[in-house]
């Protein structure tokens, strides 16, 4: 569920859709607001710095999502973040639950304001990078990854796992707190990783998965999209990732 404006980047994106079998029922063409872009500086260690223009990004709307409730209604899983506005999230994860599916929230950029109690009470796993987790839970810049997934625990959501870069994940459930080690490798550019490890989670549940394989799932997919250069591009298929 998106929007793209009627232009080239728009073009751009629903052909690359299209072209890996993806359903773009559900993305809408805006007539008024260009496509979002961003422009993306990665220094010499592979860490990026972003600045965003959303363009027709901002403009998805609750009704947007509304026209999609049937194919909510069939999904294994639902994941959102926050490049839509925040009421969009909030009525994606409302429509999730309503239907009993679970909701994973990738929280990224880091948000501005609070996040709404009606959207945090419905999402099922929330998987935020260190900035986004101090963000969220208003934590101070020394405080510890245990600190933060037992403050974002306490605002209702059941799974947190923070991702740490290179040291990995914090897992942390009602069974309790784990760190997972990352896979090494030589990162180049980190520009999607976090994407990378949500979508795999997502997949890796929507199969069956554990929460602890999902995690190992998902690390291994975000550690080969950081040995890559550019964000879709750095995405890694399936039997990479197997492999």
């Amino acid at each position: 569920m998106a929007r793209v404006g009627n232009d080239l980047f728009g073009d751009h994106n629903l052909e690359g859709y299209q072209r890996e079998g993806i359903d773009c029922r559900f993305i809408v063409r805006d007539e008024e607001t260009p496509s979002g872009v961003a422009l993306i500086a990665v220094d010499a260690e592979g860490q990026n710095a972003i600045a965003v223009a959303p363009g027709a990004n901002m403009r998805l709307s609750p009704e947007d999502v509304e026209r999609a409730e049937e194919a909510i209604a069939k999904a294994d899983v639902v994941l959102a973040q926050l490049e839509v506005p925040i009421p969009t999230v909030t009525r994606t994860a409302e429509l999730a639950h309503k239907h009993g599916k679970r909701m994973i929230l990738n929280p990224a950029p880091a948000p501005r304001q609070p996040l709404p109690s009606e959207l945090l009470q419905h999402v099922d796993i929330l998987t935020p990078n260190e900035t986004e987790a101090q963000s969220i839970c208003n934590a101070p810049a020394y405080a510890s990854a245990e600190s933060m997934g037992q403050a974002l625990r306490a605002l209702g959501v059941p799974i947190v796992i923070i991702t740490l870069g290179a040291e990995g994940v914090l897992l942390q459930d009602a069974t309790g707190v784990q760190r997972m080690p990352a896979y090494p490798v030589q990162a180049i550019d980190t520009t999607a990783a976090g994407d990378a490890f949500a979508g795999a989670l997502a997949v890796a549940l929507a199969e069956g998965k554990g929460i602890e394989a999902a995690v190992q799932f998902a690390q291994r997919a975000a550690a080969l999209s950081v040995t890559r250069l550019g964000a879709q591009p750095s995405l890694p298929y399936r039997a990479e990732v197997e492999e």
